[in-house]
């Protein structure tokens, strides 16, 4: 067995990096074929004692890594403190996994005494409406809300979903009398990938938080991206998206209104409250020109200066511009 096995090993030989070619049933005729009779569990268990195992890929390496990202997270990691500590708003968006509405597989296990019969096929003709999940994280009470639209990932859409998240408004659009306060609510950091509908190049993207937030509500919205490639840091990623993922588990997504039945049924055991209404019609392929960008109350950070940067209210006569 050590011989057929070190015959079938790839990998680095000094290292802890080394893997069996072989399937079980290939071992099992190579074996077979020397004279040594064993059964597939009698290889499975000899493979474990040489500290073998079923193993999946683990995405865990940065493809780029941009050579400004750890003065990145040092500053992300210090300005967040700051807008803590003295009470403003702070928190993390994106956009989950887009998913088919309809009788599709949703990949998981239940516990059930019969399985779900789901279709076949996943053919997108056959979904009642592609959901695009654009959610939000509060870290300082740690609460979720989730936006759930049918039409496109856009930035007004992401700006009009964090908007309805500052307005404290539920799903039937009325201000809701128990949402958590915040001591100064001045100023927001807003936490986000470098790339999608809230990317850092996207122009409606910043021309939507200018108009729609800092404006409207006259506030200073800080806004800080994440590195190209380390979107996983995001805490909305690891905080709310991950418990979302593992409580619709199993369970295909039939419609919208049981999708958004299963986010705010979303738990942890440290206290996460998880919201979710739907919000439609947002147009695509918006252009903002570059006489609109340049009325923009904007002013770009020294450090990361591309990732980094502040909204201020703009005057009345520029507000419509």
């Amino acid at each position: 067995m050590q011989q057929a096995v070190e015959n079938e090993t790839a990998g680095d030989p000094c290292g802890a990096s080394k893997w069996i070619r072989q399937s079980l049933r290939c071992l099992k005729l190579k074996l077979a074929s020397i004279g040594v009779l064993l059964s597939h569990m009698s290889i499975r268990r000899l493979l474990k004692q040489q500290k073998y195992s079923l193993k999946a890929n683990r995405k865990s390496v940065a493809s780029t890594q941009h050579p400004q990202r750890d003065q990145q997270f040092r500053y992300i990691r210090r300005v967040k403190q700051i807008f803590i500590t003295a009470g403003h708003p702070v928190i993390s968006v994106d956009t989950k996994k887009k998913e088919l509405i309809g009788n599709f597989k949703n990949a998981g296990q239940t516990w059930n005494q019969q399985p779900d019969l789901v279709n076949d096929h996943e053919f997108p003709t056959d979904a009642i409406a592609k959901a695009v999940p654009y959610g939000i994280y509060d870290l300082v009470h740690n609460h979720g809300c989730v936006y759930v639209g049918t039409s496109h990932d856009t930035a007004a859409f992401a700006v009009a979903a964090i908007v309805r998240w500052f307005e404290r408004k539920d799903r039937a659009g009325r201000v809701t009398r128990h949402a958590p306060k915040f001591a100064d609510e001045s100023k927001i950091l807003i936490l986000s990938d470098s790339g999608g509908s809230n990317g850092y190049r996207v122009r409606n993207w910043k021309y939507q938080l200018q108009q729609q937030l800092a404006d409207r509500f006259n506030i200073d919205v800080m806004v800080c991206h994440y590195p190209s490639g380390a979107s996983k840091w995001n805490p909305i990623e690891h905080r709310l998206f991950s418990f979302i993922s593992l409580n619709w588990a199993g369970k295909p997504l039939r419609s919208l209104r049981w999708m958004t039945a299963l986010i705010r049924g979303t738990t942890t055991s440290t206290g996460l409250i998880v919201k979710a209404a739907q919000l439609t019609g947002y147009p695509t392929q918006v252009k903002v020109s570059d006489a609109q960008m340049a009325t923009m109350n904007l002013t770009h950070r020294r450090i990361c200066p591309q990732w980094n940067y502040l909204f201020h209210p703009r005057p009345q006569s520029l507000q419509h511009a």
